[in-house]
């Protein structure tokens, strides 16, 4: 549906006689192969798709997986599907792209669930070997109608009959599409709707968009028993993939540009390990850990630094974990650099300890802030006759955010920042819940041209983060493994470079 065109050279050619397509067609051997086995998360997903449904009773629901995208000329970027088809659908990193799901109206109520894509064309088809994006002696074997229905325990159809079955019937004035993912299929959604008489302006519909879409990220907020144990794959996998990048610490100073070196390491794990990163890493030495999205990575590292390292591993599943380490880069911090180190701890532990149910999503901030805020008071670094309860004023206050402009956490599960669009007030505001998974990470950044601090903090940035499981009393350390204190830390880095 939605796949960018790509540019066609002039100069290439493959042979069209009829004589070669009957030839080129001919002498495969058959196919010995029994169907996809039924996934793990299929019952999780049908689940999903039964709430949903509840949500929306008699109206056509339509989650596109998105299309491919052009890198240049007739190369495109690696595809990844749109979450919400993802967790509807149970499929991850496998997802063909231009699929859609649909959730088609049942007579007597309910939904029934069908997974229209581009099956596997047989090989007497042109497609088999001249097309370079889908032919299958070009990119190989894609799954076949009855695959996708065994795997999945949904109807499958071809993605061609998307547009007939979109207008069959009355359903097709009261139809949603998530509107951002495919322009071509939300544009037949808003024509098969106005053909049908939907009722209300384009604005009201587009608005009606807008509510699914935001429904849908909502969906996500509180995991189920599956989610939670491909979490904890994430996390498991980024851990390995951290110890293999302080391994590879001392190699990312000798070699000369540095940070690439070890965004490079940890791009081989992703890759072995997953489906690949879950966002773009940061790999952030010396002040580059001052420029808080800093995934550039360009940097040396030099012995005396310290790296700020945030990165996650995307599992098959498309869960990601997202965690932030500072290291020494020669394995010990300075006086200084531990000083610094050890207030970004110990506002973490506040903030991990506001996570519990009952408590808001906001106390998480407000706590870790508090800390970050006392600290920078102690230290004498607000401006003078600033007391403390003056700048943690929401209103009027704030001056400590000049050294932590970023909030203390996110939810986490299949996009690093899920969830994202809920309402705000929805969002800060609401009540932790057993099944949320999200971020703890606060920080402290002293720019190397900060002349309000003392110039031996100039240069350190701090950030330290850990995924959060809120549980019925409290929460649980998903990355626990993975030391904090600055003493585990070294303590760390000095067993992997023994075992190295």
């Amino acid at each position: 549906m939605t796949s960018e065109k790509q540019a066609k050279a002039s100069h290439r050619g493959i042979p069209s006689s009829n004589e070669f397509r009957e030839f080129i067609a001919s002498g495969w051997a058959t196919p010995d192969r029994e169907p996809t086995p039924r996934a793990a998360v299929a019952d999780h997903a049908a689940r999903r798709r039964a709430m949903l449904s509840q949500q929306f009773p008699g109206e056509r629901l339509v989650i596109p997986a998105g299309g491919l995208k052009v890198r240049s000329n007739d190369t495109d970027y690696p595809f990844r599907p749109h979450t919400a088809f993802a967790h509807l659908a149970g499929l991850g990193a496998h997802t063909d792209p231009d699929s859609a799901l649909v959730l088609d109206p049942k007579p007597g109520g309910g939904h029934h669930a069908i997974l229209y894509f581009r099956p596997l064309a047989p090989r007497d088809s042109e497609e088999f070997y001249a097309d370079s994006r889908h032919g299958e002696f070009w990119v190989g074997p894609r799954p076949s109608i009855a695959d996708r229905e065994s795997e999945l325990g949904i109807s499958a159809r071809h993605i061609d009959s998307l547009a007939d079955d979109l207008a069959k019937d009355a359903a097709a004035a009261r139809m949603r599409v998530v509107r951002t993912v495919d322009p071509r299929l939300t544009e037949l959604v808003d024509s098969v709707r106005t053909q049908a008489g939907a009722t209300g302006s384009e604005q009201e519909r587009e608005e009606a968009d807008t509510e699914f879409a935001r429904h849908l990220s909502t969906m996500r907020l509180i995991k189920d028993e599956w989610e939670v144990g491909e979490m904890r794959k994430a996390v498991a996998a980024t851990h390995k993939g951290f110890d293999a990048m302080i391994a590879s610490l001392p190699e990312a100073v000798r070699k000369g540009r540095g940070e690439r070196w070890v965004e490079g390491i940890f791009g081989l794990y992703s890759r072995h390990e997953g489906n690949g990163v879950g966002y773009e890493s940061i790999c952030a030495s010396g002040d580059h850990a001052n420029t808080i999205h800093w995934t550039k990575n360009t940097g040396e590292v030099r012995d005396g630094d310290l790296i700020l390292i945030d990165c996650g591993i995307e599992i098959d599943s498309l869960f990601t974990a997202d965690i932030t380490r500072t290291l020494p880069v020669t394995g010990r911090f300075t006086d200084v650099q531990r000083r610094i180190y050890d207030a970004v701890y110990e506002a973490q532990q506040a903030g991990l300890a506001a996570v519990k149910p009952g408590n808001k999503f906001s106390d998480i901030h407000a706590a870790a802030n508090a800390v970050i805020a006392r600290i920078l008071h102690e230290w004498g670094l607000l401006p003078e006759g600033v007391t403390l309860e003056q700048t943690l004023d929401r209103e009027k206050g704030g001056w400590h955010r000049r050294w932590m402009v970023h909030g203390t956490s996110h939810h986490l599960g299949m996009d690093v920042h899920d969830c994202q669009l809920m309402l705000r007030e929805k969002y800060m505001d609401s009540e932790l819940q057993p099944g949320m998974i999200l971020t703890v990470e606060p920080g402290l950044y002293f720019k190397a041209d900060d002349l309000r601090v003392p110039a031996e903090f100039r240069g350190i940035g701090v950030r330290i983060e850990d995924d959060v499981l809120v549980t019925e009393d409290g929460c649980e350390n998903l990355s626990a493994a993975m030391p904090r204190t600055s003493q585990e830390v070294e303590e760390w880095m000095a067993r992997v470079w023994a075992n190295a």
